[in-house]
């Protein structure tokens, strides 16, 4: 492995929990960068089919949906039809008549790569305003004991742990499959991604499952084993899904790579791609089912 690729993705893991860990505004301006490159390639891609779309309304959008789902996430949902609608009346009024693949072009942008991902920012910004202890909605840790003493989990708060275990889940998936794929792979997986194989993807979602049980015990989460399990079944899924999604969309465009923007990765959308689907799903999961149990 390049050990361009090594560094860079040591530098993006650490930036990553920083941001995580520090929550409030910090954690929303580091995803706004991400989701304005992220668009940024989105509507390249889309742009070598010979599409127009929106693009400068899209992104700005998204922006202020970020910013919505810091202040107040109860009115992110409000977001979607109100962009929808600014989107569609900027395209009628271009000098040239827009197209069904314009319009559908400039919406796909705005909820796959602005909508979707927003719902990170969502996630960690559950008990941010409880625990608060940093200028701009930040938060650092009083003692570091909390993070390996069990008993002193429930302190943390819950949109931290929640993005967290998340992520942890994320990266066991990827490098599951991407290690036995690699070395033990040998039934292709779907034609959209050619290296990808069964083998890879099944050991990958095992891998996200294990960190989850793992996670959910060390949280007091209610009925861990049976919650990690769907949690890690969700996480792996959704991941593997979005990874595949934005290979169809490089396949469509003609393309390797979405950019070239991450030494030894590509671009944004490379490596975030199996983190796209996964945050609405983790969201409503802590949100509306632990609660039920």
């Amino acid at each position: 492995m390049p050990w361009s690729r090594i560094i860079s993705g040591i530098i993006a893991i650490a930036l990553a929990l920083s941001a995580t860990l520090l929550g409030g505004w910090y954690f929303t301006i580091i995803f706004a960068v991400i989701i304005f490159l992220g668009q940024q390639e989105y509507f390249n891609l889309v742009r070598a089919r010979g599409i127009a779309p929106a693009a400068k309304t899209t992104m700005g959008v998204s922006q202020v949906l970020l910013v919505i789902c810091t202040l107040d996430g109860s009115l992110a949902d409000a977001v979607m039809p109100i962009a929808g609608t600014l989107i569609c009346f900027y395209l009628l009024f271009q000098p040239k008549f827009a197209t069904i693949a314009d319009v559908s072009a400039s919406i796909m942008g705005l909820f796959y790569v602005g909508y979707l991902p927003s719902y990170w920012v969502r996630l960690r910004a559950i008990d941010t305003a409880a625990f608060s202890n940093l200028p701009f909605g930040g938060y650092w840790p009083t003692t570091w004991t909390d993070f390996w003493e069990k008993a002193n989990s429930a302190s943390l708060p819950q949109g931290f742990t929640a993005t967290l275990l998340t992520f942890l889940c994320i990266w066991a998936a990827d490098i599951g499959a991407y290690t036995i794929g690699k070395f033990f792979g040998k039934t292709r997986l779907s034609d959209i991604s050619p290296k990808k194989t069964v083998e890879g993807a099944v050991f990958g979602i095992t891998s996200s499952i294990a960190v989850a049980i793992a996670g959910a015990y060390y949280l007091h989460l209610p009925r861990s084993p049976f919650t990690g399990l769907a949690l890690g079944l969700l996480i792996g899924i959704a991941s593997l899904l979005g990874d595949l999604t934005e290979s169809m969309l490089k396949r469509d465009a003609g393309v390797k790579d979405s950019g070239q923007l991450i030494p030894g990765h590509g671009g944004i959308l490379d490596r975030t791609d199996s983190y796209i689907f996964t945050a609405p799903l983790v969201y409503y999961f802590v949100t509306l089912l632990l609660p039920l149990l």
